[in-house]
């Protein structure tokens, strides 16, 4: 690698224990790489509002990107920087024919200003948002949507996320980060999308950028990014498309890039 400027991670599964906490070793990795010149940036497919506990725990602010690229969250001010939602009549209409290909299927949205479910969404393992809207999907995507998701009570995973590909097409992006939920995004939106237009801004190269993920969601970021990471536990698509496989997140993966990171910083300087 050349001199690194940015770190892209992922959050869940990656940087974050099961418990959504991080050890010492990854506090003080993080500040240590504040410290020495290094942007941090979470990349994750979660919402803004369920960031700030993660943020000040972490002891990381500054940008992050939410809901796997549509929303650009500024951590310090708590404002949205950017949004690049699904069009309600295009979400309608993808709602329409996912219903006609998955029989079933339940659907949830992340708006701008909220979440809302259909009933039976929530299956004591997906926990309930806090004043969530409940209500038909297409009475829920009357407006922007910066997520769709949905999930089947009984089908596999893994044949929901094909029924939904195949249906969906070019129209939107589809994707997911754990074996429960398909996510869709407007079209083309995607981490590595996002990642690429902040990096603009800042003026940084994507030969100075090094991406962390473990799922198929990170992939697009790793793809893009001029050092790809894997943590250990990641699936094996994401494992194969790593430059480099770190320790999991459970044995510090991402703490253990960054010192190594800091440590080639202090060595050029």
């Amino acid at each position: 690698m050349g001199e690194i400027k940015l770190v892209a991670s992922d959050l869940d599964g990656t940087l974050l224990r099961p418990d959504e906490t991080v050890s010492e070793r990854t506090r003080d990795a993080i500040a240590a790489a504040r410290r020495a010149g290094l942007t941090l940036v979470m990349v994750t497919g979660r919402p803004p509002r369920s960031l700030a506990p993660i943020a000040a725990h972490i002891g990381l602010g500054g940008i992050a990107i939410c809901a796997n690229g549509a929303v650009i969250w500024d951590l310090d001010a708590a404002t949205m920087v950017d949004t690049s939602p699904l069009a309600a009549e295009l979400a309608a209409d993808l709602v329409h024919g996912l219903r006609r290909a998955i029989p079933g299927a339940l659907f949830a949205v992340e708006l701008e200003r909220g979440f809302g479910r259909e009933a039976g969404w929530t299956d004591g393992t997906l926990l309930p948002a806090p004043d969530a809207l409940e209500a038909d999907a297409l009475e829920l995507v009357t407006g922007p949507v910066v997520k769709l998701l949905l999930r089947h009570p009984t089908m596999p995973h893994a044949e929901v996320a094909r029924r939904a590909r195949d249906t969906v097409g070019e129209e939107a992006v589809v994707t997911w980060a754990g074996t429960r939920i398909v996510e869709i995004s407007a079209a083309g939106v995607t981490k590595a999308w996002a990642l690429q237009r902040l990096c603009e801004r800042l003026g940084i190269r994507r030969e100075e950028v090094v991406a962390v993920g473990d799922m198929e969601n990170d992939l697009a970021m790793l793809a893009w990014a001029g050092h790809a990471v894997a943590v250990a536990n990641a699936q094996q698509n994401v494992l194969d498309a790593a430059d480099e496989v770190t320790a999991s997140n459970l044995d510090d993966g991402v703490a253990q890039v960054l010192e190594r990171l800091v440590a080639e910083r202090g060595a050029r300087s």
